[in-house]
């Protein structure tokens, strides 16, 4: 199947068409049609199989033709408005007595005098979505066309700002040839930027539950006319504590929407979450939520915790051209180890929730790019984190999780590519790796290391 097949609007497919996309992954053939159709989803589906793509482009779709709905039956009303507002000449009244009626009606409305309009300019920004007095609502009407306010219409929650600003970076791609806006708002950044955006009218919202509810308190947000709701990596917002504000944010949402929920694994909060949530969905899990890729070779060292940076430094100047990934459990880890490598001449990057938003978007950066070859994370950090060709995931601490486990691997052998994930565990550890086993049902072969006999 391809894109074409699934009856997508001529802009969005050329848009596609540039990024090199032709034929849809599992999840996007099976999401895209039953999004369109209006249903619920419930998609389980890991990290690096196109989810973004499967809940984006309906959500755009469906804009776009709310959008043409809307062109026509302003239009319509425009054409019936012109025909019965045409004054008989004998009905027409001195300039001066139809000047103070028109004066008198609009002031009822509150859409004239100074008051009328700052009136309207506060509801307005109550929305987020104020206009500046040049474009008011009484100047659109004066030309016969009134001005179109944005509303939000389609919100998604993401766990984290690197994967918001992803998200919002897919929505730029796929809706290129509309005239949808978007914009995402996430903390640890001074919110003044994302407040003008808002003001200025966006269709779709890209959101961090503690930024979207400081705003939402403040009035920046209002989100009484949304129509689509996607709740994206739902298992890592529960890891985070995200699910009380989860909870919140949907309770003041609109009954009536739309709403899709993605996620790695299905622990039961997550499954209890989906049925408060969904309406009758369709569940669509594209692969086993406990399976690994088959392309990745999986390998496990047994290592004492004084001996890891050695062996970290060891398998690093073996794969010196590699991109590497490298987990560490804490943020003060994660610096440890960096340090490390730099006094080892290896270079290299961290990322972590102490770092600034410019400090871990640069990183990224250089990371995406092959400038920096290694990249030290947390898993919190490592979630907007998307490469098509990483060749290494170092696990230095292995997660306590055995479901954090099939995630982080799952960030290499994307896309058909092949990949390695090497994992180090202490001896106390090792019933760790037994239930990682039970849960992929694959046997992952260990080393021992000892740097005694090295």
């Amino acid at each position: 199947m391809t894109f074409n097949e699934l009856n997508i609007a001529e802009p969005v497919l050329r848009a596609l068409g540039e990024k090199g996309y032709e034929t849809p992954t599992p999840i996007q053939e099976q999401a895209i049609p039953v999004l369109m159709a209006g249903r619920d989803i419930f998609g389980i589906a890991r990290t690096g199989t196109g989810k973004t793509a499967a809940f984006a482009i309906p959500i755009i779709l469906k804009l776009m033709e709310e959008r043409a709905r809307e062109a026509e039956n302003a239009a319509r009303a425009e054409a019936e408005g012109a025909v019965q507002t045409q004054p008989a000449p004998e009905e027409e009244k001195p300039a001066r007595e139809g000047d103070a009626a028109a004066e008198q009606a609009d002031a009822a409305a509150g859409t004239d005098t100074a008051a009328g309009t700052d009136a309207a300019a506060v509801t307005d920004a109550a929305a987020g979505t104020a206009l500046p007095r040049s474009h008011s609502r009484r100047r659109g009407r004066r030309h016969g066309k009134p001005a179109r306010q944005r509303v939000i219409r389609a919100l998604v929650l993401t766990p984290t700002r690197e994967l918001a600003l992803q998200i919002s970076d897919c929505f730029t791609d796929y809706s290129k040839y509309t005239d949808l806006k978007h914009t995402a708002v996430f903390g640890g950044v001074k919110q003044r930027s994302q407040v003008e955006k808002l003001r200025s009218g966006v269709d779709i919202l890209i959101a961090t539950p503690g930024r979207l509810l400081d705003l939402m308190g403040q009035g920046f947000v209002k989100l009484d006319s949304l129509a689509f709701l996607v709740l994206d990596e739902a298992d890592r917002m529960l890891d985070m504590g995200f699910i009380a504000d989860i909870r919140r944010l949907v309770s003041r949402l609109p009954r009536r929407r739309q709403t899709m929920l993605f996620s790695a694994t299905m622990p039961d909060v997550i499954v209890s979450l989906s049925r408060s949530m969904l309406h009758d969905p369709e569940r669509i899990e594209v692969t086993p939520q406990a399976s690994t890729v088959e392309e990745v070779q999986q390998r496990v060292y047994f290592v004492e915790n004084a001996d890891k940076k050695e062996l970290l430094v060891s398998l690093l100047r073996e794969r010196p051209d590699d991109s590497v990934l490298v987990f560490a459990r804490t943020k003060h880890g994660a610096d440890s180890i960096s340090k490390s490598l730099r006094r080892a001449g290896i270079r290299n990057d961290a990322i972590h929730g102490d770092k600034s938003q410019g400090e871990r978007q640069r990183a990224l950066d250089e990371f995406k790019t092959g400038k920096v070859k290694v990249l030290v994370a947390t898993d919190i950090a490592a979630r907007g984190i998307d490469i098509q060709e990483l060749q290494v995931v170092i696990n230095y601490d292995i997660p306590d999780v055995p479901e954090t486990y099939v995630h982080r691997i799952g960030r290499t052998g994307r896309a058909g590519h092949g990949g390695t994930a090497l994992t180090f565990c202490t001896f106390d550890e090792h019933m760790i790796v037994n239930e990682i086993q039970r849960l992929t049902g694959r046997r992952i072969e260990s080393v021992l290391y000892d740097s005694y006999y090295d």
